[in-house]
């Protein structure tokens, strides 16, 4: 209840205890200020001291002012970090910032929010530019980059890697790159030299990239060079059986086998027929389709096949398989099956006889090469020699999944994609399983549980040479399927691949050891096919724009240069095959 007399009561007493308190306060600070008085100078700076040195230290140690800590300095000199956020990831002149609070729990949070927010398909760029800072620096003009060494090596002398890359950097949109690479393809580059080169190699590299880039960009310039490199392929084909030697000189016009065999391996003489198909389709000069073709007429009626699988080796003199008891996806036969289904899409879907020795052949892997490992029952494709299954795949087998999604895309069976599923998964695994987070060479499979693992790896093996053939599958993946994952498995690769083989001053290097991540015993080359097909699959897997090379105007050759799908008018125009 309100009453006055309580208010001037309570005001009273308030007011003579705030009297009474500053009373005893004032009396307290005189006794204070006499005992201080009463101490030494001595005494007094020492206390002086201590209080200023308390008071710093307060300073230093609290959570808002604290400076960030310093990037660590571990693994290998070619990733410096800063938290977790490679250098890659952070723009010049500018440093992730991370706020934590008392507990330290908002550091972690702000990490993950920045590498979020990193833009995958501008990763793939950045990673370009410091590989081609690394080639224009220490290698232009020449076949590959050394980037350690800061210096080239050469194979045929005709720029590989730049040829290889003129339709990613169109693709990527690095129009200065582009501008400066064409100038070298117009002024320099030339094809009039004495000097050996691989009828495959440069088909797939140098004629497939010249013919790509002339469909990106109308520019005749590479049409014409395209028609060059063409023509003086040519004397390849001139053999007793019409399958074509490994080796031209593309000076001389002269061709030959290599020195220590007559043998042509199969994947080489039946995957240049995309390439020459398409020359002859722009010049309107059947010499080259002609030519391939008749290869692969005589490679579909050859004896010696098991299912519809081939061997690895050919000879030029006789046309017959040699060394028949070996069966792979691997090495020397690998691109063969991809040419059948793509060259079948190519000609819009009309020659039946490339369609059916394809679907042969899936059945044939079915059949003799599928195996599943113990304890994960991973799906691997293994390799048949003398009719024993050696449970060992290539990493270029990582191939089959996209050509498989590819064809079921098109229309093909859907246990092909079914299949495709599980051995994307298998070709993850083979990154997954590594400590440093980059498949092998080659790959060896449990098929007991011995010693719980699923995937063994050899010391000969364990090198990575930057290749493309699981984010090739992993694009074909993420188109046909829109799951994520499949991106986020390319993007745990590009990392890896910027942590282990980034080289400071330009360019990324081949690997010798991916289960050593304190050496990787790096190996001094940047292949080509980095710049050709790695980066241009990675970039197209995060590109949300699936008109961008769509897979139903294009086919890629086997080193990822894209050739349009004939139009239907011409469709079909090769002759069948009998």
């Amino acid at each position: 209840m309100y009453s006055p007399q309580r208010k001037d009561f309570v005001s009273l007493t308030l007011g003579d205890q705030h009297s009474h308190n500053y009373t005893n306060g004032k009396h307290r600070r005189q006794s204070c200020w006499r005992k201080w008085k009463q101490l030494s100078r001595l005494q007094r700076s020492l206390i002086l001291f201590l209080l200023a040195f308390l008071f710093i230290c307060g300073i230093l140690s609290y959570p808002s002012l604290t400076e960030q800590k310093p990037p660590s300095k571990r693994g290998p000199p070619a990733l410096q970090k800063r938290g977790n956020v490679s250098d890659w990831q952070v723009k010049d002149g500018e440093e992730a910032m991370i706020k934590r609070d008392e507990d330290g729990g908002k550091e972690a949070k702000t990490l993950i929010r920045f590498v979020k927010a990193v833009d995958r398909v501008e990763a793939v760029q950045e990673a370009f530019r410091h590989a081609w800072k690394g080639y224009k620096d220490f290698a232009w003009g020449h076949d590959e980059l050394k980037p350690i060494s800061k210096t080239h090596g050469e194979w045929f002398g005709l720029g590989l890697t730049l040829i290889d890359a003129l339709d990613t950097m169109w693709i990527l949109g690095l129009k200065d790159e582009f501008a400066e690479a064409k100038k070298w393809v117009e002024t320099e580059l030339s094809f009039s030299k004495n000097v050996d080169v691989n009828l495959f190699e440069s088909t797939i590299r140098v004629l497939g990239g010249l013919l790509s880039t002339y469909h990106l960009t109308g520019d005749t310039l590479f049409l014409d060079k395209a028609k060059d490199i063409g023509s003086r392929l040519m004397p390849a084909f001139k053999t007793p059986s019409k399958i074509p030697y490994s080796d031209v000189n593309i000076g001389k016009g002269t061709a030959h086998p290599p020195r220590w065999t007559t043998d042509s391996t199969v994947a080489e003489v039946t995957s240049i027929q995309l390439e020459f198909r398409e020359l002859s389709r722009l010049t309107k000069d059947p010499q080259y389709q002609n030519a391939v073709e008749e290869v692969t007429r005589h490679v579909h009626r050859l004896e010696g096949k098991r299912d519809g699988l081939v061997p690895m080796f050919i000879n030029t003199n006789s046309g017959k398989f040699t060394r028949r008891g070996a069966f792979t996806l691997g090495a020397r036969a690998d691109s063969y099956y991809e040419y059948l289904l793509k060259q079948w899409l190519q000609g819009g879907k009309k020659e039946t006889e490339l369609l059916e020795d394809y679907l042969q052949a899936i059945e044939g892997v079915r059949k003799n090469l599928l195996r599943q490992t113990s304890p994960s029952k991973l799906t691997f494709v293994g390799e048949l020699s003398n009719g024993r299954l050696n449970p060992k795949m290539d990493h270029l087998v990582c191939f089959l999944p996209g050509t498989l999604a590819l064809g079921a895309h098109n229309g093909l069976p859907a246990d092909h994609m079914e299949l495709a599923l599980q051995l994307i998964e298998t070709c993850h695994q083979m990154y997954a399983q590594m400590e440093m987070g980059l498949s092998p060479e080659i790959a060896h499979f449990n098929l007991q549980s011995n010693n719980g693992r699923d995937i063994d790896v050899k010391p000969a093996d364990r090198h990575n040479l930057l290749r493309p053939e699981t984010v090739e599958s992993l694009f074909y993946m993420y188109r046909f399927t829109n799951d994520s994952k499949y991106r986020d498995w390319g993007w745990d690769i590009l990392q890896n691949f910027n942590k282990y083989t980034r080289v400071p001053s330009g360019g990324y290097t081949s690997i010798g050891n991916v289960r050593d991540p304190l050496n990787p015993a790096p190996r001094d080359k940047m292949e080509s096919f980095f710049l050709g097909e790695t980066l241009k699959y990675l970039f197209l897997l995060f590109s949300d724009d699936n008109e961008l090379i769509s897979l139903d105007k294009y086919v890629f050759n086997t080193e990822a240069h894209p050739l349009p799908i004939w139009p239907s008018t011409l469709s079909g125009r090769s002759p069948e095959l009998s």
